[in-house]
């Protein structure tokens, strides 16, 4: 059975399979970089009310890593796992940006110390999913990395790994290799060029694909405008033109203007019963070959919202191609060719 098809529901949740994991998770899972750091504060107890919306709506597969707020996101997923015994999430971590990105730092010897500390922060014994954190794509194609990734299985630091990627060609090269679990890729309606390769491959591979910065950093919710401001902390504001990471990771690297523009050709297509952010999840958990998005939430009305998106019916043929054409015309002569 490939990732991306259909395989059972828990309840009302539909589940989707890591196949080289052997695990199955519910398609809306929920990311966790902004209970660390990079999108304006977010209190402890903000963060606890947000997990514990997100999982007791259906989520089942939490998306981490070590750099956000230097462990902090994951030392709040340890202390919400520790609440919650027999819990059977699934929880994704990433490891490597803490350090500058060179490829001599992705090392065995580093890799026990990067999956130590999460696993401290955790507070687990072995870690279910280890990404690379955007690597450099030498690393990608370096044949000792991974190698030194199976010795972490075999060692039972982690059940198994993944690498977590800016660009399509990139995530071609990690699919190819036997051992990689999952690709991390951003994807989401103004992010399409995955779907032509790297889904098809991911699907024929067995491997498992996370679609992340589904909302383009929110843009996709329909709450901006052009009088929207962002707080000093926020990478929406520091990261807009990709002052201190890749810049596709902001807005999915979209011009905000154009984005707006987007989002208002496809608001019309949205209707009642759904909101704009849902509509955009959708779209995506419509795409074969994806196993489970993961939007972040900065509240619990929000996260119960976004794991709302599971429930809802699959978008008509005409709904599609309204967000292709949206796509072709005004977002990819920007985008598409970068990443």
């Amino acid at each position: 059975m490939r990732p991306g098809k259909r395989l059972t529901r828990l309840g009302r949740v539909e589940q989707r399979s890591f196949d080289r994991l052997g695990r199955h998770v519910g398609i809306v899972g929920l990311g966790a970089w902004q209970l660390g750091a990079d999108w304006g504060q977010v209190t402890e107890s903000a963060a606890m009310d947000v997990l514990a919306a997100a999982v007791d709506a259906g989520v089942t597969f939490l998306d981490t890593a070590d750099v956000y707020g230097d462990g902090r996101s994951e030392q709040l997923i340890g202390r919400f796992l520790r609440g919650r015994p027999g819990h059977g999430l699934t929880v994704a971590t990433k490891m490597g940006r803490r350090v500058p990105q060179t490829p001599e730092a992705y090392t065995l010897d580093n890799f026990r110390a990067w999956t130590d500390r999460s696993r401290a922060n955790l507070g687990v014994d072995t870690l279910d999913v280890v990404q690379l954190h955007c690597p450099p794509t030498e690393v990608v194609k370096d044949d000792a990395v991974f190698d030194a990734l199976d010795t972490l299985v075999a060692e039972e630091r982690i059940v198994g790994y993944g690498v977590s990627v800016e660009t399509c060609d990139q995530a071609l090269t990690a699919i190819a290799r036997p051992g990689v679990a999952s690709v991390q890729i951003i994807l989401n309606a103004v992010r399409h060029k995955p779907a032509e390769q790297v889904l098809p491959a991911a699907a024929a591979a067995g491997v498992g694909i996370i679609a992340r910065v589904p909302l383009a950093s929110g843009l996709l919710s329909g709450r901006y405008d052009e009088h929207t401001t962002f707080p000093a902390d926020d990478h929406r504001n520091f990261n807009r033109h990709g002052e201190s990471f890749d810049v596709g990771e902001t807005f999915s690297g979209v011009d905000y203007d154009l984005g707006l523009a987007a989002v208002r050709r496809l608001t019309p297509l949205v209707g009642d019963g759904r909101t704009m952010a849902q509509f955009a999840l959708r779209w995506i958990l419509d795409q074969p070959g994806v196993t489970v998005v993961i939007p972040g939430a900065r509240n619990a009305e929000q996260a119960r919202r976004n794991a709302a998106a599971a429930d809802l019916a699959p978008l008509t043929d005409a709904e599609l191609a309204a967000v292709r054409e949206t796509y072709d015309g005004l977002i990819r002569p920007q985008v598409h060719g970068r990443w």
